[in-house]
């Protein structure tokens, strides 16, 4: 049931821009077709947002590769949505949880900008981010008080991807997430696999108090529900591809340069009055 692991990292443009109530990957083997949890799914985005994620699941099939400066042209100039304002969606925008004892977030709760990422670990993009760009908004926006990061597990490229998400919750349960999040991304590290072993070395390069407990979790059921809700959201709202990003409500594809995050960010927060 999951998905065959990517062949390269260039998306194709599609066609047509699909529809948000049936978002579909295309042949491209960096977007591959999702695997779809057989539950009911908690995050039915409705007709309201349904503009809002056709130009997600666009942008994700347009700008997944960050150096297609064309690519991320289309992106970034995409029309908006039908009522959103400056690509703005105050739907998504509520997507938000702010919640304090998030362990898979960084910032403060009452942060006036939330940029929430869907991620996979084994993304080759998803740790270029994580690695050039993600430090320095932390050091910019986070530390300053400006700006809120809350991770979102979407892994679409196997049962490793889906191990090492689980792995990330679980080290998230013993305060160490991010830790473990730049252990996971760090260069050459997704070469080398997410088998049981691997995880519990990275959980122990991240310093995990517990990793006995650590590797319980991680298998448990309370982790696969955390990781499948995040991945029912994700594909409710079109991400095709990994990195997809929500700035205050306005979607943002790709592993992008740094000016076209601290732009969304700047213009979020000054609407916010900061």
């Amino acid at each position: 049931m999951s998905p065959k692991p990517p062949k390269s990292s260039k998306a194709q443009k599609p066609a047509r821009t699909p529809s948000a109530s049936s978002v579909s990957s295309p042949s491209s083997p960096s977007s591959p077709s999702p695997r779809q949890p057989s539950r009911v799914r908690p995050y039915a985005i409705g007709a309201g947002v349904a503009a809002a994620a056709a130009l997600l699941a666009f942008a994700s099939y347009t700008a997944t590769k960050p150096d297609d400066r064309a690519a991320a042209d289309s992106a970034a100039s995409a029309p908006a949505a039908a009522g959103a304002e400056e690509g703005v969606h105050p739907q998504l925008e509520k997507l938000a949880r702010r919640d304090a004892r998030d362990g898979l977030a960084l910032g403060r709760a009452d942060a006036p900008v939330v940029l929430i990422e869907y991620a996979d670990f084994r993304c080759g993009y998803c740790g270029k981010f994580a690695r050039d760009t993600e430090p320095r908004l932390i050091e910019k926006y986070v530390d300053a008080g400006v700006l809120r990061i809350e991770w979102r597990n979407l892994p679409i490229f196997g049962e490793e991807s889906e191990r090492a998400a689980r792995a990330a919750w679980a080290a998230g349960q013993q305060g160490r997430f991010w830790q473990f999040h730049k252990a996971a991304y760090a260069e050459g590290a997704k070469e080398k696999g997410f088998g049981a072993d691997r995880l519990a070395e990275l959980a122990r390069q991240a310093g995990v108090p517990d990793v006995a407990r650590f590797s319980r979790d991680l298998d448990g059921p309370e982790a696969r529900r955390a990781v499948e809700r995040d991945q029912n959201e994700g594909y409710e709202l079109g991400a095709a591809s990994t990195p997809s990003f929500l700035i205050n409500g306005r979607p943002v594809a790709g592993a992008q340069p740094l000016e076209t995050f601290t732009a969304a960010i700047d213009a979020a927060a000054a609407k916010a009055g900061r």
